[in-house]
């Protein structure tokens, strides 16, 4: 699953990337789209590069609402299919067979370009009775922005929300992310446009998904886990920074 995100790069830098220009409303600013941590449970609005108008980045609700919902009542609609992910990732397998995933499959394809996203990995060991999870980052190699593959939706009222695409963990993800085994759909550079491409059939978003971003070109290590803390502020440059715990028994 990815339900934690990284979006380090400046605005500006999005734009450059990606030759687009980002379209705010008069209440946000640059910098609100930049952050260290974004929990995807507070449902923070984040850019996005839509299909329906590839020359602009879009700020949109992170965790999709579906069509027949009304996005006025987010707050209550996340609350109750929270023990679901609310909306924050889609299953890519169900992309063509679910109602709330269909339409968007076709014409509402999406890149969410993020710096890195955070992955918990369970160790064996126990503390009080339960479970010692660690989370880790995630990054490209090379450091460069990561594309994820999303779709995007609008409610009976309007509303623009959009998820990430998951798929079934390849090696590096079974090792870590190794309760869930998912991972989210990253795509290769080269497959921004064509994944934006509005002639595309299922058979071409299929392959995209089967041969997205391998475990090789990216880079995965523990962090603190503030991450999970209620307490701390998990958005601060630090809480990319590596942490050594005893606990973890895989090699990375």
């Amino acid at each position: 699953m990815c339900y934690s995100t990284q979006q380090g790069k400046p605005l500006s830098e999005l734009e450059k990337r990606f030759h687009a220009i980002a379209k705010l409303p008069d209440d946000l600013e640059a910098d609100d789209l930049t952050f260290y941590h974004a929990n995807g449970f507070a449902h923070p609005v984040m850019c996005i590069l839509p299909q329906e108008n590839r020359k602009y980045l879009a700020p949109l609700m992170w965790g999709l609402i579906p069509y027949w919902e009304s996005g006025k009542d987010y707050k209550e609609y996340y609350k109750k299919t929270i023990k679901y992910g609310s909306g924050l990732n889609a299953t890519s397998e169900k992309l063509f067979s679910s109602n709330m995933y269909r339409d968007s499959a076709m014409k509402r394809r999406c890149i969410v370009p993020v710096t890195g996203f955070f992955e918990p990995h369970t160790t064996p060991v126990k503390v009080k009775g339960k479970p010692f999870k660690v989370p880790f980052f995630f990054e490209r190699k090379d450091r460069e922005i990561v594309n994820l593959a999303g779709i995007y939706g609008f409610t009976n009222d309007g509303y623009a929300t959009f998820t990430i695409l998951t798929k079934a963990a390849t090696p590096l993800f079974e090792k870590i992310h190794n309760t869930k085994k998912r991972r989210p759909v990253i795509l290769h550079d080269k497959d921004v446009d064509v994944w934006l491409d509005n002639g595309l059939e299922r058979q071409d978003i299929e392959h995209l998904i089967g041969g997205d971003v391998p475990d090789k070109l990216l880079h995965a290590y523990p962090v603190s886990k503030d991450l999970y803390s209620p307490k701390a502020d998990s958005n601060r440059e630090d809480i990319t920074a590596e942490v050594a715990y005893d606990e973890i028994a895989i090699a990375y």
